[in-house]
């Protein structure tokens, strides 16, 4: 299984949108500071996963999210989080 996932700073209104096998392990990567585009916002909390089933299908996904293309779907999920607390 293969994930996309978006990640929510709790000191700054950034989010970061990935895909991995492994999705807590992920996340500690990022909140340690191993990844050099979300180490300066840390710490990340998990707002939003998808599951896959190869890695080709979670990759386009997260291409979407990131794009003009997927840009209100992406505003959709964050939207949900800023209402609800919590998406899933």
């Amino acid at each position: 299984m293969h994930f996309v996932y978006i990640l929510r700073s709790l000191k700054f209104h950034r989010y970061y949108i990935g895909s991995s096998r492994d999705v807590d392990e992920r996340l500690s990567m990022h909140n340690y500071g191993s990844t050099r585009s979300t180490k300066p916002y840390r710490p990340w909390v998990i707002i939003y996963t998808e599951s896959f089933p190869t890695k080709s299908a979670a990759e386009k996904r997260e291409w979407f999210l990131k794009h003009p293309l997927g840009w209100l779907e992406k505003k959709r999920i964050i939207a949900q989080y800023d209402r609800n607390g919590d998406v899933g």
